[in-house]
C-alpha cells in the first residue's frame, strides 16, 4: 500500500459516503445519513462517493476548496473502493465478482 497510497493524515470520516447516504432536509439543505464513522483517509471517503454514481460536480469543487486533494488521487480511487467491493460481494453475490476480479488484475 505504501507504493500506492502516500502519507497522509488520519480524518474522521463518514464510512460509507454515496449518494443514497445524502438527503435533502429542510429547505432544501442535504444532509449526510447512516454513517460508519471512522478515522481514515479522508480521500477513501471520497472515492467511495464514486462507486455508485457521482455527486454534483460542485460538491468536489466544495470539497477541494477545503481540503485540496494530494496529486495523482484519480489514480487511487479503485484502491480505495476494492475494500466496498469485496464487501458487496460477500454481502450481496457474485454479481460484484467481475468488478473485484478487474481490480484484483489491476493492483496484482
Amino acid at each position: 500500500m505504501n507504493d500506492i497510497v502516500p502519507s497522509q493524515p488520519a480524518s474522521l470520516i463518514h464510512g460509507d459516503l454515496w449518494s443514497g447516504n445524502v438527503i435533502v432536509g429542510p429547505g432544501g439543505i442535504p444532509a449526510i445519513v447512516d454513517p460508519a464513522t471512522h478515522f481514515g483517509w479522508a480521500e477513501a471517503d471520497l472515492a467511495m462517493t464514486s462507486l455508485f454514481g457521482q455527486f454534483d460536480s460542485e460538491a468536489y469543487i466544495a470539497y477541494e476548496r477545503i481540503r485540496p486533494l494530494i496529486p495523482g488521487y484519480r489514480d487511487r480511487i479503485d484502491v480505495y473502493n476494492l475494500y466496498h467491493l469485496l464487501n458487496h460481494l460477500n454481502i450481496f453475490g457474485k454479481s460484484y465478482l467481475s468488478r473485484v476480479q478487474t481490480l484484483l488484475r489491476k493492483y496484482g
